[in-house]
């Protein structure tokens, strides 16, 4: 008798913990396939300090060959699921058409960044869900400084140094943080004559971290206005033009970096499948798996999970949730095959939050208690040691190394404006010049191409902000430092790279440097629905 195939499809948080407990489980008894773009899984909480420089980029990668004993590891992007045929269709990284088999079939594909109905979102704003985009801001906000120290007119220097960040939840509160540290520090290797750098910190919501205590919201409020940052509750970006962005509240911000931290929404991939949803997010059971699809199970930020702590609702798409959704995962659909404990559903009592602030600041409740100052940067560290599934040392050493020697203010000039387009539905992997299609959003592929079928490109201001609590702005957002992502046709960009980016691609600032062969989008960046 063959061995039962269990495919997972995604390495985040939900994917990863899901292949970990079936590994342990089935003991060799059951052959498992992991999908995904990449061999690590990402440990994204930690993104931020990657971006400032106080992590080694590897430091938050986990290798998923190296730590799943048991797992087969298949690179590529699920491109559709034939629930009938119980098969899965993905491309490989060097665009080949691939096909799993599949028995018990978990789903873990994530979520990608959210994108409001505003105009010029595409072209100019950079979200924050994967490593390139990181190592991207990081070496873009460097760059900044470094142009402006060598800015002779006032007002083109404070631009470059004016810095907006949209979304005040987790993710954009951590990056004002840990950026304006950064880019304090650049300011003295690079005096700046006149000006200082600035960050403006976004959001329609009435404080900073809605979703936590109010306590906890004054905490943080309290240190990042203390250092300089601008904190704008109540506004958003309502227009942008390449040399700056107007506000809801009729302001004109001159700046050429717009980080977009609004959120995430499910994968599209999910939509794909033909099953009932909540707001992009495929319903399942309790006990994770799909209704009518027994063989199916979802979990993460693309299913939608009942929380029986809250009769009627959803669980949030919050790394915390998509953690133990994987191990119950795991546990039911090992059980399905009986080489497990029997099926449970998922139940789970929000443990606390905690939010890293920079240097030894950070807010937390753990366990309800309230937390501020050095102690929560403690807790919150110690935190996030205990959740890593590798590397504890390493990034404890780096911790320790930022925090006696100075940081390194240097352009890496890895990842280029155009490498990481805000619309993608694959943050995680850079865009590669020449590369294979990945889909509607990414190196010109239309609707209903093979490898991703049509998905939507927007979401509407009214959703839940998703992962991590980010709250949608309205108004559009555009970014001014490259506007690199048109809806069709030639990438443009505006600031001078040091590198020219691989296809024809327009230049307003330095036409004197084409580079040969455009990017393009085939797909309409506008609103659809979800």
């Amino acid at each position: 008798m063959s061995r039962p195939h269990i495919v997972i499809v995604g390495a985040g948080f939900a994917g990863y913990r899901a292949a970990r407990t079936l590994a342990r489980l089935t003991r060799n008894r059951a052959d498992i396939t992991l999908l995904n773009p990449t061999d690590y899984f990402l440990y994204l909480p930690l993104l931020p300090q990657v971006a400032a420089g106080v992590l080694e980029a590897r430091r938050v990668t986990v290798s998923l060959p190296g730590t799943l004993h048991g797992v087969r590891l298949v690179l590529g992007e699920a491109g559709g699921v034939d629930l009938d045929g119980r098969t899965v269709h993905y491309t490989d990284p060097e665009g080949g058409a691939g096909t799993l088999g599949y028995d018990r079939l978990v789903l873990c594909v994530g979520s990608v960044n959210k994108l409001l109905p505003v105009p010029g979102v595409a072209e100019h704003a950079h979200g924050f869900r994967g490593l390139p985009e990181a190592l991207y801001l990081r070496d873009h906000v460097t760059r900044q400084v470094e142009l402006a120290a060598a800015e002779d007119d006032v007002e083109a220097r404070a631009a470059r140094c004016t810095f907006v960040v949209v979304g005040a939840g987790y993710t954009g509160t951590e990056v004002a943080a840990h950026m304006q540290l950064l880019t304090d520090g650049l300011a003295r290797r690079s005096p700046l004559p006149g000006v200082r750098p600035r960050w403006l910190l976004l959001d329609v919501a009435e404080r900073v971290l809605p979703e936590m205590d109010r306590r906890l919201s004054r905490t943080a409020d309290r240190v990042l206005r203390a250092r300089g940052v601008h904190v704008r509750m109540g506004t958003s970006v309502k227009e942008a033009t390449r040399d700056g962005v107007l506000l809801t509240d009729g302001e004109f911000v001159p700046s050429r970096t717009l980080v977009w931290c609004v959120g995430v929404r499910p994968d599209p991939l999910v939509e794909a499948l033909g099953q009932p949803l909540e707001r992009g997010r495929l319903i399942v059971d309790p006990h994770l798996r799909v209704p009518g699809r027994p063989e199916v199970s979802g979990c993460g930020d693309a299913a939608a999970v009942p929380d029986l702590e809250r009769p009627g609702e959803f669980t949030p798409m919050t790394a915390q949730h998509a953690w133990r959704q994987g191990r119950v995962a795991g546990e039911n659909v090992a059980a399905s095959l009986g080489l497990g404990r029997r099926r449970r559903p998922y139940r789970h009592r929000d443990l606390g939050f905690a939010v890293d602030l920079g240097g030894a600041r950070a807010a937390a409740n753990p366990f309800g208690i309230p937390l501020s100052g050095p102690a929560a940067g403690v807790v919150t560290r110690g935190y996030h040691l205990a959740a890593l599934p590798g590397n504890r040392v390493r990034v404890a050493a780096d911790w320790l190394l930022d925090a006696v020697l100075p940081r390194q203010g240097v352009q890496l000039g890895l990842v280029r404006s155009w490498s990481v387009p805000l619309d993608t539905a694959s943050p995680e992997l850079a865009r590669v010049p020449g590369g294979p299609a990945r889909s509607g959003a990414d190196e010109g592929a239309g609707p209903g191409t093979p490898d991703r079928p049509d998905r939507p490109q927007a979401t509407t201001a009214h959703e839940p902000s998703g992962e991590q609590g980010d709250h949608p702005a309205p108004g559009p957002v555009r970014r001014t430092d490259p506007p690199d992502r048109g809806v069709s046709g030639p990438v443009r960009r505006t600031d001078p790279p040091d590198h020219p980016a691989p296809g024809p691609v327009r230049r307003a600032d330095r036409p004197d440097h084409p580079a040969p062969g455009p990017v393009r989008r085939t797909d309409p960046p506008g609103p659809a629905a979800s």
